[in-house]
């Protein structure tokens, strides 16, 4: 179902994608729905937009509790925006041409150093049933 398209720029994870603005990422926390597929826990929240192109932002987290040292939090994370990147492009054709934002926030719940192949594949079994979701959604609200 993903990497369904080759175009220029489609598995780019720009600076305007990067979810950083706390008071959003505040609202995600207070108010954002989520799913859950171990070993990741996904905080997402759809807003009415007026910008144009359609806005998709996400966020990356690994616990400290589990994770003591930078290092090993900063490769998981540096895995899971590769995995993000590769496997986005359904999410960014759904909400193409529509005036909305989604804005995500990843969270890496495991307690065990991963493997990038098993991140992938957990990040993708996530953003399929997130696709699936938000395309019922839409289809509901037109």
């Amino acid at each position: 179902m993903f990497h369904s398209l080759n175009m220029p720029g489609t598995f780019s994870y720009a600076r305007q994608e990067k979810l950083k603005s706390r008071k959003q990422i505040e609202a995600l926390f207070a108010s954002g729905r989520q799913l859950y597929t171990y070993p990741f826990k996904i905080l997402y929240q759809t807003t009415p937009q007026n910008r144009h192109p359609a806005l998709l932002q996400a966020g990356v987290t690994v616990s400290s509790r589990h994770f003591k040292k930078a290092v090993q939090r900063n490769r998981i994370k540096r895995l899971i925006r590769e995995a993000y990147r590769n496997n986005k492009v359904e999410l960014q054709q759904l909400i193409v041409g529509k005036p909305i934002g989604l804005y995500l926030f990843i969270i890496y719940v495991g307690k065990e150093m991963p493997d990038g192949n098993k991140l992938s594949v957990g990040l993708q079994k996530l953003l399929i049933q997130l696709y699936s979701i938000l395309h019922e959604m839409d289809i509901k609200n037109t």
